[in-house]
């Protein structure tokens, strides 16, 4: 480790974001470019440096500094030299010196003890004086904070973010209870804040903390995909977070009720507790729900009249159960339609959508995912986007989710019809259903028996067990769909019935192997040679869909080896260590978590921005096109086009996509789909996972591992439970006198 000490002549390069900065440092007249973390270092600033030199491939000799100490100026040449740098704004070179000439080594004690002589000096008013001694001030003051918060282990990123949010403040909530930091500053959490609280030495069992851990576990209980706990369950999971007994955890409900951060339930017996934005999602979207849910009066005779107009224009022709939700369409306010695969849903949808259109109606269609809105435009020959396109994403406040339409700007059409409904969350059904006004008529299709939402909820499925709406369940599997064994066979998995694995079908495959890695092999010929060519795709299109993320066959081996053959190093292509992942130009990658302020763009084939916005979600698939070492991004051109250039300090965000979990799979489609299957948790390998990962696959799915574990799965109906609400907040609303309304 050597130290470097000089002024900072100027920067080159900083990111606003995490600090990161190219700079060059005058030492002993000698320039010395220096990168690394200087949120805090303004130009004509005195600091010295620990680090190394370094050799970068394209910009040569540089110091990469792990740590810096900013020194006062103390001589009249580095005081003069700061002031006239542009740090202090007002001030230029021959001020500066005019100042210095003035007041010499004293300069400093007099900006900050006796600011009103600064007036001495021609050229600064009274109001430039003061100006100037808030500015130094300020630096100083910041420069404290950072020295105050990196002896509690937080990093420097973070701790300018704590020093924005409470400026000086920052001593006392520090000291007295860091656990705010986990309420008010994104990228803080609970481990984080209690991580400080323990350096700080606030007492286990504190007020603060048992708080703050309760609300914690409910954060981390809604990335399970809870909407509640049950007292006793989150009393447990607190009680083995804290280290602290059950007995100090329960006292502390009450108090967090009265504070409006819980809500508390008698459910089925037990006390559900909420943290209180899920708690009011689940109420108001079950109202809103029951506000929509209006019937009109169309005679039978009108309907099918129009429907058999449309087989006749189209070909199509319905069987009774489709005629039926065609029907409920045209009379309900809200419907909802299920089936599986083959049962007919998008011929259903396409008659719905041209019945519509003979009404002279306005419809809009929409999916949860940009490739299940592609999907959805490619059936039926309309116009598709994703729910939050819909609703006009605007980046929201601090990273949060905000949408342009909403209850006070509601969407401007008749009918909004939604597929994929099993894969919507609480949280994203709010917001849509906000954005419907009362008389636009809402179609929410999907399938049922598919995994729920990856966020918290299971929406599709209260919404049906309500027993409170119009459903129409298709179960008919049509003539063209039976000759796909794929389709066949999802309906044998879901009815819990023996699947034939003789390897005889055209689109259905079980290769039985017993071993982890002749598995690896086996799914690297079929994904590398065999099945490019048999479905007329690339081996990027054909997806591996695997139960786990650990293990010899969860998503994080199978990348690592799949990346190594799909995507070797070359000196043509460029890489970015993150973490224990190295990302190369055309990788095949995902978007872990939904970031609704990272920009994207379309471009034109000239590289023109056709169009911009901002939103990228979990789940969202692309290719690395481009990693520059300079600007410090990656570029990835995901699935619909939309590019986006990725700060490296984001690339947590993302994780190699050459296999997936099933889980993560929902609401896409791949030509062909390969699942290694060789053992897991009774509670994860069950019929449902199975389900969902078989109707993945459009013309081949190919099963490789045991048969055994396959039969298991599909006789293993345990699904871990849910704690959701909806359905009763449904419920309850018949209880406040709320009920069908009639449109003549």
């Amino acid at each position: 480790m050597e130290k470097i000490t000089g002024f900072v002549d100027h920067i080159i390069f900083r990111n606003a974001d995490n600090g990161y900065t190219v700079m060059v440092l005058v030492c002993k007249d000698e320039e010395v470019t220096c990168v690394g973390s200087f949120s805090a270092v303004s130009e004509g600033e005195n600091i010295e440096v620990s680090g190394e030199y370094t050799t970068h491939p394209t910009y040569g000799k540089q110091f990469r500094a792990s740590s810096f100490e900013v020194k006062e100026p103390t001589d009249e040449l580095s005081i003069e030299r700061y002031l006239g740098s542009g740090a202090v704004k007002g001030v230029g070179t021959a001020l500066a010196a005019r100042i210095v000439r003035r007041f010499k080594a004293d300069t400093f004690r007099i900006i900050e003890e006796e600011p009103e002589r600064l007036a001495e000096v021609k050229g600064i008013s009274e109001r430039l004086a003061r100006e100037i001694a808030d500015q130094v001030t300020e630096k100083r003051e910041l420069r404290q904070a950072m020295i105050f918060l990196q002896q509690y282990g937080i990093s420097l990123t973070l701790a300018v973010k704590i020093y924005q949010q409470y400026g000086q403040e920052v001593y006392g909530i520090i000291r007295e209870n860091p656990y705010r930091l986990a309420d008010d500053i994104d990228g803080v959490g609970f481990k984080i804040a209690d991580e400080i609280a323990s350096r700080i030495g606030i007492r286990t069992d504190s007020d603060f903390r048992i708080r703050s851990g309760i609300l914690y576990v409910l954060l981390q209980a809604a990335g399970e995909g809870h909407t509640y706990l049950p007292e006793g369950e989150l009393t447990r999971r607190t009680s083995e977070l804290l280290n602290v007994d059950c007995d100090y955890i329960s006292k502390h409900y009450m108090d967090l009720a009265i504070e409006r951060k819980l809500m508390m339930k008698e459910t089925d017996g037990e006390t559900a507790i909420y943290a209180s934005s899920f708690y009011f999602m689940e109420a108001n979207v079950a109202a809103m729900l029951r506000q929509l849910d209006v019937r009109y009066d169309v005679a039978d005779l009108e309907i099918e009249q129009r429907v058999n107009k449309i087989e006749k224009q189209t070909g199509m022709v319905l069987d009774e159960k489709q005629l039926d939700a065609v029907k409920e369409a045209v009379r309900s306010g809200l419907l909802v339609i299920t089936g599986g695969p083959g049962t007919g849903k998008t011929t259903t949808i396409n008659t719905v959508i041209r019945y519509f259109e003979m009404e002279g109606l306005d419809i809009f269609l929409a999916a949860p995912t940009g490739r299940a809105a592609k999907r959805m435009s490619e059936m039926t020959g309309y116009g598709a986007r994703t729910i939050h396109r819909m609703l006009e994403l605007n980046g929201g406040v601090n990273g949060g989710e905000g949408f342009e339409r909403n209850e006070n700007n509601p969407l401007e059409t008749d009918v909004v019809i939604v597929d994929e409904m099993s894969m919507v969350d609480i949280s994203l059904m709010n917001s849509l259903l906000k954005a419907v006004a009362q008389g636009t008529r809402l179609v929410l299709v999907g399938d049922v028996n598919q995994l729920p939402s990856v966020g918290p909820g299971s929406v599709l499925k209260d919404i049906i067990d309500s027993e409170a709406f119009h459903v129409v369940k298709l179960t008919k599997i049509f003539r063209q769909a039976s000759q796909s064994d794929i389709i066949v066979n999802a309906h044998k998995i879901n009815r819990g019935e023996a699947v034939t694995l003789d390897n005889k079908s055209m689109d259905f495959f079980f290769l039985k192997r017993y071993d982890a890695d002749v598995i690896i092999n086996v799914v690297l010929q079929l994904v590398k040679q065999k099945l490019p060519k048999f479905v007329d795709a690339t081996p990027y299109d054909i997806q591996v869909l695997t139960p786990m993320r650990k293990g010899n066959l969860g998503v994080e081996r199978l990348n690592a080896i799949l990346q190594q053959y799909l995507n070797p190093p070359s000196d043509e292509k460029k890489e970015r260590e993150q973490g224990d992942k190295i990302f190369r130009e055309g990788d095949k990658v995902m978007q872990t978590k939904n970031n609704y302020q990272l920009e994207w763009e379309i471009r034109s084939r000239y590289g023109f921005a056709v169009e911009k916005g901002t939103g990228v979600f979990n789940g969202d698939m692309g290719i690395v096109k481009e990693i520059n070492d300079y600007t410090e991004t990656m570029t990835v051109v995901y699935d619909d086009e939309k590019v986006v250039d990725y700060p490296f300090k984001l690339l947590e965000e993302l994780e190699h996509a050459y296999a997936i979990t099933i889980h993560k799979s929902q609401g896409s489609e791949y030509p062909a789909a390969v699942i290694p299957l060789l053992s897991g948790p009774k509670m994860l390998m069950n019929r449902n996972l199975l389900y969902t990962a078989v109707t993945r696959a459009r013309k081949c799915v190919t099963l490789v591992g045991n048969d055994i574990c396959f039969a298991d799965m599909i006789n293993n109906m345990s699904e871990q439970r849910r704690y959701c609400g909806l359905r009763e907040r449904i419920k309850e609303q018949d209880g406040n006198g709320s009920g069908e309304g009639t449109v003549a």
